[in-house]
């Protein structure tokens, strides 16, 4: 008799104890579902997956181009998107993003989609040391870096000149303004070595202590409408020269 007793309770045990597994199982499931954790994706590569797989394959003929960098690109569609209405531009900036991010982006954000050219606008973020302190010399591997894997897959790199910036409002004291014209020598010389186009958004928009003109910019750093109005025109130039 006690043998039966003990043995039912072993199995009223076991059937509770299972009931609890399923029940926690099924609420680390729900927990998932609710919320991704991207902890993982330091690129953000899940910031245009979505975009990216509903854009269609260009059609022949076409010449998409996309723009690869970070805020300057990415406000651009918002303070200007009548730049991008009725054209083949593919706008893929992400604010804050550094050069090796953009280089781990590469494929997914510019390869993938097949564009005749890419516009490279990288190194700004870099200086400003928004992830930490990197060299002129890792900035220009990450850029040569996505200037041969363009070439590699037959799309025309286009390299920027970077906007000028006299200070960072986050990152005061770090003195950008000459960094960023050494940097601008560096992709020039690159540029000019591996006879790429250069799109010069440095000269046109800056002011006598090589920073914005004010009357261009938001914060010294962002162009305004009327400061990407003048980018406008030096990158419709430049992209008709590498698609020439």
């Amino acid at each position: 008799m006690k043998i039966n007793l003990t043995l039912i309770l072993l199995f009223l045990v076991s059937i509770s104890f299972g009931q609890q597994q399923t029940d926690t199982s099924k609420h680390a499931a729900t927990a998932i579902s609710v919320k991704e954790d991207f902890q993982d994706d330091w690129a953000d590569l899940h910031h245009y997956a979505a975009k990216n797989a509903a854009l269609p394959a260009p059609a022949r003929g076409d010449k998409r181009v996309v723009f690869l960098g970070s805020s300057i690109f990415e406000r651009w569609p918002v303070l200007m998107p009548e730049f991008f209405e009725n054209k083949n531009y593919v706008d893929r900036g992400i604010s804050g993003q550094i050069a090796p991010q953009l280089l781990i982006r590469f494929r997914q954000d510019v390869i993938d989609l097949k564009p005749k050219a890419v516009i490279i606008l990288a190194g700004s973020n870099d200086i400003a040391a928004n992830r930490g302190h990197i060299t002129m010399e890792s900035i220009m591997d990450n850029i040569k870096s996505m200037a041969e894997l363009a070439k590699r897959h037959h799309i025309k790199a286009i390299l920027c000149a970077y906007l000028p910036v006299f200070e960072y409002p986050w990152r005061k004291g770090i003195e950008p303004a000459g960094k960023i014209i050494t940097l601008n020598k560096l992709i020039e010389a690159y540029a000019k070595e591996k006879h790429l186009v250069l799109l010069d958004y440095f000269t046109p928009l800056a002011d006598s202590r090589n920073g914005q003109k004010p009357e261009l910019t938001l914060d010294g750093v962002h162009p305004n409408a009327a400061g990407y109005k003048i980018m406008a025109e030096v990158t419709e130039a430049a992209i008709k020269k590498a698609l020439h």
